[in-house]
């Protein structure tokens, strides 16, 4: 394998570092993985909700909470409609929590067995019979333009809550749309998951009961600047900025009523803060026929935040850690704008305690669906398994006591391993709607025979993958040579639908190559799944063949198709066109160093900045280290069922570190010997045995070190 190390300029890490209080090995590796901007470092270092994103940025978002209102005020039934997957699944199950709290007669349903991804035109008449009147879909909908029509002709408002890519000209026709992957939406994120936009949801319907929703608002502040005074204003509603104004007042030289300010600010409610301070300020700019009628936030702010009473903007503005975070510094009034905010999401209880259990569920939906651990992600991953580890939610206490992990800490990596397989296991097995009932369920023996039948699902769904392996290997091995060693096309009887997904992921990895996988269906159709690798674009390759499907859809890494089964050959020549004209990334084989590590810089801390870069994943990979010149102390070839693992015990001076290197056995005596002093590149990991937690190393390659032995 090849060892990477990227260059980075000396002082861009040094200016990270002393710009954020940062060690200059933190910064290293910030810089190394291209977080070098203000919002992005931002949340590698914060975990608080406020820095998530105002869920009312999302385009439509104010559209679907007025008409969920309406709703609760008509006494209407509603439908939730989700997906089948883990990410559909905790997105339906977000969603009716969140109608349900405010009274909502509320009904929801998922694909089963064989029915298709996405709204059914079933599912709407049978819900028009019931007389529902409003349909929500969460994580589908976007390709739904039938199906929304049909609706609007029964008479049913349709709101989509999707995160999905919009592939034709125009969304569909419903009430209100909300997907941070519509073009030219102003959300600054595109990459949550479903669940993450069921979750904003949630929150939006949340803050629509406090006294704040849609409230017109307008913060003012007047500052001496010179001979002259600015006056400088920004207008709210939903606690986000709707317009900005600032002017420049020389006393004597303009009257009041000729500036834009008074429009500016016309019917809305006026705040400032230090009302004294701003009357006179605003008298001497304009004289003192002109008054200042507006209410001083400063006491209320100070009680609900007591770290702000009796400052001023400006003492505050030094104080600010919103201001680390911006490509400017901020002035006053930006510092005033942050305290509205903070103040009217503490006292509206944005975040309460009920967060901590929709935010377990959003956690293991965008760590399930792959969705990359940057911006708020971070934030929602982090603090949804941090209260999943503190107390685990109904449904998920049961699951994790099944799965003997109860007790044990879950991170972003053993979620993805060891409990949303479990979860999409449901789906893939055509009984998704158990996974729903599952933490929906308020009967604790109802949630203790649910969870094991989930388990039982993931085991059969095991026993499936392992018998398709058999009839995929071979076939991928001929399908890689027809493709120039670039993708792998391949179909067969006898592929489960509910595992192509999984397969193609596998094929991926064993070649590494990007790969679809499809299933051939007793109706006549195909249904395929595709994951990518080395920089290959899903979106662009299915858009290629877009004319073929019945219907397609996923994100940038993995999607899905189907198509008819007398389109599957037109499928696989452009397939082998399209394979023609790619280059992939010559990555193979390749192992990206975060830090090079002296011995002495070895020692138990170095878990905690291991822990300090989680959650990781998609897009944030474990960190991985180099180290040169370590002696090896003693080689022990372990293995459960095969003994073809080395546990070493490595020499670092200050420590003695236990390292683990898979299926290496045959690397003892004949690459490198006990008497070696090797070179090696790792992970530092957790080994949690019998209620201890261990940091040990994890080897990833090794070599003898240049300078030999002793």
């Amino acid at each position: 394998m090849k060892w990477v190390k990227k260059d980075v300029p000396a002082a861009a890490v040094k200016e990270l570092a002393n710009r954020y209080g940062l060690s200059l090995l933190d910064a290293a590796i910030l810089v190394r993985r291209g977080v070098v901007k203000p919002s992005d470092v931002l949340y590698f270092l914060e975990d608080e909700p406020r820095f998530l994103h105002n869920p009312f940025l999302l385009e439509g978002m104010e559209d679907a909470v007025d008409r969920i209102l309406l709703a609760q005020d008509e006494g209407e039934k509603v439908l939730v409609f989700g997906d089948r997957d883990a990410d559909g699944v905790t997105s339906t199950v977000l969603v009716v929590e969140a109608l349900r709290e405010l009274g909502l007669e509320t009904s929801w349903r998922v694909p089963r067995a064989n029915e298709p991804y996405g709204l059914s035109a079933a599912a709407i008449e049978e819900f028009a019979v019931a007389g529902g009147s409003l349909i929500l879909t969460v994580d589908c909908g976007i390709s739904n333009h039938a199906e929304v029509q049909k609706a609007a002709e029964q008479g049913i408002d349709v709101i989509i809550l999707d995160h999905h890519l919009l592939k034709a000209a125009e969304p569909p026709e419903a009430l209100a749309v909300v997907d941070p992957k519509l073009e030219g939406t102003a959300y600054p994120f595109r990459d949550l998951a479903g669940c993450g936009v069921a979750y904003k949801l949630a929150c939006a319907l949340k803050f629509a009961r406090s006294g704040l929703y849609k409230q017109e608002v307008a913060l003012l502040n007047v500052r001496p600047v010179k001979d002259a005074y600015l006056v400088e204003a920004v207008r709210l509603s939903n606690l986000a900025a709707t317009g900005r104004l600032a002017e420049t007042i020389v006393p004597g030289m303009v009257d009041l009523s000729s500036t834009r300010i008074l429009p500016f600010l016309k019917g809305r409610q006026i705040f400032v803060w230090d009302i004294e301070l701003q009357r006179k300020l605003f008298a001497k700019a304009f004289g003192h026929a002109a008054e200042l009628e507006a209410y001083d936030l400063a006491r209320d702010v100070g009680e609900l935040i007591p770290s702000t009473r009796g400052q001023s903007l400006l003492r505050l503005r030094e104080l600010s850690k919103m201001g680390r975070y911006r490509d400017r510094p901020p002035e006053e009034l930006d510092v005033f704008e942050n305290l509205f905010v903070s103040f009217a999401l503490k006292k509206s209880s944005w975040f309460g305690d009920d967060d901590l259990a929709r935010l377990q569920l959003v956690a293991l939906g965008t760590v399930a669906d792959l969705m990359p651990l940057r911006d708020e992600n971070r934030i929602l991953v982090r603090r949804g398994l941090a209260a999943l580890n503190a107390r685990p939610r109904p449904g998920v206490a049961e699951l994790l006591r099944k799965l003997q992990l109860g007790g044990k800490r879950i991170g972003a990596v053993d979620a993805a391993w060891q409990v949303t397989p479990v979860i999409n296991a449901a789906g893939r097995m055509g009984r998704a709607d158990e996974a729903v009932r599952l933490f929906l369920s308020e009967d604790a023996r109802e949630r203790e025979t649910l969870a094991d039948a989930l388990i039982a699902m993931n085991q059969e769904r095991r026993r499936l993958g392992a018998e398709c392996w058999d009839i995929l290997y071979p076939k991928a091995q001929e399908s890689l040579a027809a493709h120039e060693n670039k993708l792998i096309v391949v179909g067969s009887e006898g592929i489960h639908r509910g595992i192509t997904g999984v397969l193609a992921a596998k094929v991926t990895n064993v070649f590494a190559v990007p790969a679809v996988v499809a299933a051939f269906q007793d109706d006549g159709t195909v249904v395929g799944s595709i994951r990518s690798a080395r920089g290959f674009d899903v979106s662009s390759f299915l858009a290629s063949s877009a004319d073929l499907f019945i219907d397609y859809g996923g994100h940038d890494a993995a999607a899905g198709f189907s198509l008819r089964a007398a389109d599957w050959p037109e499928f696989e020549r452009r397939a082998r066109a399209y394979a023609a004209g790619i280059d992939l990334a010559d990555d193979e084989g390749q192992i990206e160093i975060d830090a090079e590590l002296p011995h002495n810089y070895l020692t138990l801390a170095l878990a905690d900045l291991a822990e300090r870069f989680e959650p990781y994943g998609s897009d944030n990979e474990p960190l991985v280290f180099m180290a040169r010149d370590v002696p090896i102390i003693a080689a022990d070839i372990v293995g459960k069922r095969e003994a073809n693992h080395l546990k070493l015990t490595l020499d670092f001076g200050t420590h003695k570190w236990p390292a683990l290197y898979w299926s290496a056995a045959e690397r003892l005596e004949r690459d490198f010997t006990t008497q070696d002093r090797i070179d090696l590149v790792f992970k530092v990991t957790v080994n949690r045995y019998m209620g201890t937690d261990t940091p040990q190393l994890e080897v990833i390659d090794l070599r003898k070190s240049e300078k030999g032995a002793p």
